[in-house]
This record gives structure tokens, sequence and C-alpha cells, in this order.
């Protein structure tokens, strides 16, 4: 395809989001990182008992949907937790290591979806992809009994959010300081488009074949020390798929879709 230039129109208002260091956390994340931290200190602080409550009250546990394996009223929380435990599973972590990464990995990306999405659609994001990545943990690992724990899932749905609209301002163009930054204001191309370009599919083959690797050297599940990759792809493809309803930025009608932005 041959290279082109694309002159995007902007307000005042968004031409100073350009100045915003893209190391300024927006604060939810900030919350986020600060919940999942002070949940490792409390786990670290309790004795060993009490950890395995937490764990079995809040980790998801692919048994709990299988009468098969264990008698109905044997795991905290009951029905309740049957559909929280999607989601606060995110929160815990097997480790000092395993939450740092993932908070790094959640400040890279989550960073500019949640700029770009705001709090609300951020948080409802961040529980989707985490329940996606369950789900799947869920089908692939049908009555299993290891707990599964880490914000993986939802980290790999920032991802894949992000590479919805990352390269969106300049089209084709080559990559550049600050591109993420100023992506975060412009509308996002779709879908298909997104996936002929070639940075796209080489990054998302690259995190595929990742995850494949680490998935086919050992069985899933976080707390003994092997990776839930299935979980990374459930949450991965929801964040894919899921963008266009939580993007509050649309096309303006009738005009270039790299030139301008409005959001609802």
């Amino acid at each position: 395809m041959p290279a082109y230039v694309i002159v995007v129109l902007e307000p005042p208002r968004l031409a100073a989001h350009r100045r915003e260091p893209i190391l300024n956390v927006p604060p939810v994340i900030t919350v986020l990182a600060a919940v999942m931290l002070l949940i490792q200190l409390i786990r670290d602080w309790v004795d060993l008992e009490t950890g395995v409550e937490i764990l079995a009250l809040f980790a998801f546990i692919p048994a709990r949907f299988d009468p098969s394996v264990l008698a109905e009223g044997v795991l905290p929380g009951g029905m309740a937790a049957d559909i929280w435990t999607f989601v606060t599973y995110a929160f815990l972590h097997g480790g000092w290591a395993h939450v740092g990464l993932n908070l790094l990995w959640m400040l890279a990306f989550g960073t500019p979806v949640a700029r770009r999405f705001g709090v609300l659609r951020f948080l409802l994001f961040f529980a989707v992809t985490a329940a996606a990545g369950a789900a799947l943990h869920l089908v692939t690992h049908e009555g299993e009994l290891v707990p599964m724990i880490g914000a993986s899932a939802a980290v790999s749905g920032c991802m894949a959010a992000a590479l919805r609209f990352m390269f969106a301002q300049e089209g084709r163009g080559a990559w550049r300081p600050g591109l993420m930054e100023n992506a975060v204001h412009v509308p996002a191309p779709p879908l298909m488009e997104v996936l002929r370009d070639r940075r796209v599919i080489g990054f998302v083959a690259v995190w595929f074949v990742i995850n494949l690797a680490f998935g086919l050297g050992e069985p899933a599940g976080i707390v003994d020390g092997s990776i839930a990759w299935q979980a990374h792809m459930g949450g991965f493809l929801a964040g894919l798929l899921a963008f266009p309803l939580f993007d509050p930025i649309r096309r303006w009608p009738g005009g270039d879709p790299y030139s301008r932005a409005t959001r609802h």
C-alpha cells in the first residue's frame, strides 16, 4: 500500500492532551494497582488457613461448576461466589513477582485504554475481559480443582483494546514516540482494517506463540506456578471483539475517520 500523510484536525482541548506525559497514570489504574498490592500484602500477612479460605472464596475454581466433582456447599460463598469469582480472581496473585509483572503490563497497556474509555467504562471492560478469561479457562478445565488467580486475562484484554487504536492516527506510517498517547483521542478503524496492519499481525502472532509455548510446557493453574494461557486468550479475544461496545469515540459522520473525533 502506498505511503500517505494524514492531517489531524483537533480542537485545542485534544491538542493539550498531547503534552501530557505518558506515565501520568490515570487514577483508576493507580487504584486498581493499590488494591492488588494491598490484597497481596494481606495474603502474605495472614496465616496459611486464612489464606486458603481467601482462595476458596475469591479464586476461580472450575470445580465449583461441576456437581460431580464437589458436593454442593463444600466451597464457601455459594451461588454468589459462583458469579463474583469470574472477576475477583483477577485481584489475587501467586506472589510479588506475579503481581508486579501484571501491574507493569497494566501500566503499559491499561493506561491508554483507561484514558480513552474513562473510569466506568474501563472498570466494566476490566470485569468483562476477566470474566471472558475465566469462561474460556472453565471450558478447557472442566472440573479442575486447582484455583486460577491473576489479572493476566484482563491485562490481555487491555493489550487487545490498545491494538484497536494505537496505530490509528498515522494510518500505516512508522512508529514514533508518543504514538499511543496521541492515538487515545483518535477514532479507531474497523477491526478488519486493523487486522490487515502487519504490525498488528506480528504483535498478535508473537503474543499467541508465547502463550502457546507456556501452555504446552505445563498445565494451566497459577497457584502451582504454571500459566493459565487459555484465560489470557479469552481476555485478549474479548478485548479485541468487545472494544467498540466500550469505545466512547466515534467517527465523524461523513468525514475522514482519522481526522476528527467525538465522544458520547
